[in-house]
């Protein structure tokens, strides 16, 4: 008969060795469920995908673990099985971290453990994302309605481009989007939508904005997104390691949130505007409201050498805002005064911008750091 306590005591010195430590899926440290089949150590959120995968899934603080199974988590552990379900993962595919939403770290699991997408066998078909071409029906946010509709997507590898369509059998795409500054990051709760996605490109001097869902494939189309970004960084980068380029296929943003903002003269009313913060182009955009298609503004941050700064501020005059909080960014041409609700988002937007601040410029950051506008 099995010791409940001695096994119990023999999983606890397990899961605190080095690889087991932290959850096989996300990261997070300090798991505490087991997936016994695998031989794995999860987290909580985690553990709940283990279970829909017909798993038997335990706590190691609440359940009784017989002798065998303790056996083969001993024989087993997190290192053994990322050698085996994580042998082959391409370089663009997105591994989730623990605070990822959910869908993204239960395809990633399913795909590992469930499809085997990673163990380096030829799979027939292919996943859709590593095939250069992708196409299917997308649900899009309309410009100017809240309204979502279906809009056909093409994503190609060869053109470097990804197209959609108001029709499916429309003769001619209603926008072509360059993948060459193309970002796609998970908005769940902006859109409304577990699994919503934010794309944002650049057209015409403008950062511009597409908000889309699919109820079963949104995570193969953002990894296939980033495949074809990968594939343009290769052929438009210089020799660089590919763990570098995987860093700059696709980024979330730093922060985002409301803010009041003023004009140049400092004088004119306060409006409440949605801030984005880009920390890889160094970028803050403005925008009337979160699901905007297209920015006000953008208000680029260099480094303190080149005549930027960021402070607390209390404005002079207080013509129409209702916040107090303030945030002064200084450019060589002009001082930007927002105002956040509480202090608390002061400090947050205060530490993030002073993140982009002091980290030094690329060389392609020089040619962005003339388009403060607006």
């Amino acid at each position: 008969m099995a010791d409940s306590e001695r096994n119990r005591k023999i999983l606890l010195g397990l899961v605190k060795q080095p690889g087991n430590d932290r959850c096989a899926d996300c990261g997070a440290p300090g798991p505490d469920w087991a997936s016994c089949k695998l031989g794995v150590f999860v987290c909580l959120q985690c553990s709940g995908t283990h279970r829909s995968l017909s798993t038997r899934v335990k706590s190691l603080l609440l359940d009784f673990f017989e002798d065998d199974v303790v056996e083969s988590m001993k024989s087993k552990g997190n290192a053994k099985a990322k050698a085996v379900y994580e042998k082959a993962v391409p370089p663009f595919y997105y591994r989730p971290q623990e605070n990822d939403n959910k869908v993204l770290k239960e395809q990633w699991i399913r795909a590992k453990y469930e499809r085997q997408e990673f163990t380096g066998e030829r799979k027939y078909p292919p996943p859709g994302y590593t095939t250069g071409f992708y196409e299917g029906m997308l649900w899009k946010k309309g410009k100017e309605k809240t309204l979502f509709l279906q809009r056909k997507f093409v994503l190609s590898e060869r053109e470097f481009n990804l197209m959609y369509y108001n029709k499916e059998d429309s003769k001619g795409p209603k926008a072509v989007i360059s993948i060459k500054n193309l970002n796609a990051t998970f908005q769940p709760e902006k859109i409304g939508h577990p699994h919503g996605l934010q794309i944002t490109y650049h057209d015409d001097d403008h950062t511009r904005n597409l908000y889309v869902y699919h109820e079963s494939e949104i995570v193969t189309w953002y990894n296939a997104i980033r495949a074809v970004r990968f594939a343009y960084l290769k052929t438009a980068s210089k020799v660089v390691l590919l763990l570098q380029l995987a860093l700059k296929i696709t980024r979330n943003y730093l922060k985002e949130g409301y803010m009041e903002k003023t004009g140049p003269l400092q004088k004119e009313m306060f409006k409440k505007r949605w801030f984005i913060l880009d920390s890889q182009s160094r970028a803050l955009l403005y925008f009337k409201g979160p699901l905007d298609a297209e920015e006000l503004g953008v208000v680029f941050i260099g480094t303190e050498s080149i005549g930027y700064s960021v402070k607390e501020y209390v404005p002079k005059t207080a013509r129409g805002n209702k916040w107090k909080c303030g945030v002064m960014v200084q450019t060589p041409g002009r001082q930007f005064i927002f105002m956040c609700e509480q202090e608390s988002e002061q400090k947050e937007w205060l530490e993030a911008l002073r993140e982009v601040l002091s980290r030094p410029m690329a060389p392609q950051d020089y040619i962005g750091s003339h388009f403060n506008k607006k």
